[in-house]
């Protein structure tokens, strides 16, 4: 999986764990706000079930699915980034995001990778001083005919 592929993953998912977080709230603030929970001081203690406090229910429940489905995307480009790296000669980008990912800071290694990491799906570009230097042609001696 190339870095663009998983710069595009990474912040698709961002942006749909935003949307999620959004819609779910909004939902509970329109479902507390239409008298869908029974309060008792600052305790819910029942629901009055009506069209609009199913439809607020629903509408949350997406917005949780939403979120669950960005979280997975989250990991996919986490293992994308993984893999990316692994293909790399110097094994420290790779050790730096499997390392921190299973410590559970793969989202911080992962944004300083998106901006900063190598991508491991383009090949090494040698630097000029180090191209290595044709020799010229060895000019071979006449052949004699007889």
């Amino acid at each position: 999986m190339s870095k663009p592929t998983i710069t595009k993953l990474f912040v698709g998912s961002l942006i749909a764990i935003f949307g999620g977080i959004v819609l779910a709230a909004i939902a509970g603030i329109a479902a507390v706000a239409s008298g869908a929970f029974v309060w008792s001081g600052s305790e819910i203690v029942g629901f009055t079930p009506t069209t609009l406090s199913w439809s607020m229910i629903a509408i949350a429940a997406v917005g949780g699915l939403v979120i669950v489905a960005g979280a997975i995307v989250q990991f996919v480009a986490w293992i994308g980034a993984v893999l990316n790296t692994a293909r790399l000669e110097d094994k420290t980008w790779f050790l730096v995001l499997l390392i921190l990912g299973l410590l559970s800071f793969g989202f911080v290694a992962m944004i300083v990778y998106l901006i900063v990491g190598p991508d491991g799906t383009r090949p090494a570009i040698a630097s000029p001083a180090y191209r290595p230097v044709a020799s010229p042609p060895v000019a071979s001696p006449p052949v004699a005919q007889a």
